[in-house]
C-alpha cells in the first residue's frame, strides 16, 4: 500500500473565510472590528500595495486587537470560537476530502498562517496534526507579536520539512488557495489549487 500524506492550507481552502477576521469579530464585536480596521487602513493599504510584508501587517492587526490580553482568557475565547463558530465556516467538500483521504490510510496535516490558538480545538476534535503561526506570550499575556516566523509562503515548506520526512511517502498531496501556498504546492506530486469552490 502506498504511503500518502496530505497538507491542507486552512483559511480559504478548508474555510469559506479568513479566520483571523472572524476571530477578531468574535473577540471584540463588530463595532470595534470595523473601527480597528478603519484606524489601521494605511497599514493595510501598504500591505496590499506590497510596501510592507504580510508579517508586518498581521502583527499590526494582532497588536491592535489582542495586545496584553491574558493568555487564559484569549485561549478560552478561541476554544469557544472553535466549538461554536468555526464549524459553520468549514467547506463541506473539504471535510469530505479529508475523510476520504484518511479512510484511504493517508496522513492529513493542517498548515496555516493563522495562529494555532483558534484552530487547535477544531483540529484536535478530528485528531488532525496542526502546523501554524505561533503568537508570542510574555508574563502570561499575548503581546500581539508573532513568535518566530509567520507560517506563510516559504515558511510553510520549512515547517513541513522540519516535521515530516517527505521521502518516506510515495505520494504528497497539497491543497491551497493563495499565493501564500505557492511554495507548499510545489512540494506535492498531487497539488490542488482552490479545489473546493
Amino acid at each position: 500500500m502506498k504511503r500518502r500524506i496530505a497538507f491542507f492550507d486552512f483559511d480559504g481552502t478548508i474555510t469559506t473565510r479568513d479566520t483571523l477576521l472572524e476571530i477578531i469579530k468574535f473577540h471584540r464585536g463588530r463595532p470595534l472590528f470595523y473601527l480597528g480596521f478603519l484606524l489601521n487602513t494605511p497599514f493595510l493599504l501598504a500591505f496590499k500595495l506590497g510596501l510592507i510584508s504580510n508579517y508586518s501587517a498581521k502583527q499590526r492587526v494582532l497588536r491592535f486587537f489582542f495586545r496584553n490580553m491574558p493568555l487564559t482568557e484569549f485561549q478560552s475565547r478561541c476554544d469557544q470560537f472553535g466549538i461554536g463558530t468555526l464549524p459553520s465556516l468549514i467547506r463541506p467538500k473539504a471535510t469530505q476530502e479529508i475523510q476520504k483521504l484518511r479512510e484511504g490510510g493517508a496522513t492529513v496535516v493542517i498548515i496555516s498562517a493563522s495562529a494555532g490558538n483558534w484552530i487547535s480545538h477544531w483540529a484536535a476534535t478530528l485528531d488532525i496534526p496542526l502546523l501554524a503561526t505561533n503568537l508570542e506570550v510574555q508574563n502570561e499575556r499575548i503581546t500581539g507579536r508573532i513568535e518566530g516566523r509567520n507560517c506563510y509562503g516559504p515558511e510553510k515548506v520549512n515547517r513541513i520539512q522540519a516535521a515530516y520526512d517527505l521521502s518516506a511517502y510515495d505520494e504528497v498531496y497539497c491543497y491551497g488557495d493563495s499565493g501564500g501556498d505557492k511554495e507548499m504546492l510545489e512540494l506535492a506530486n498531487r497539488k490542488f489549487y482552490k479545489p473546493f469552490r
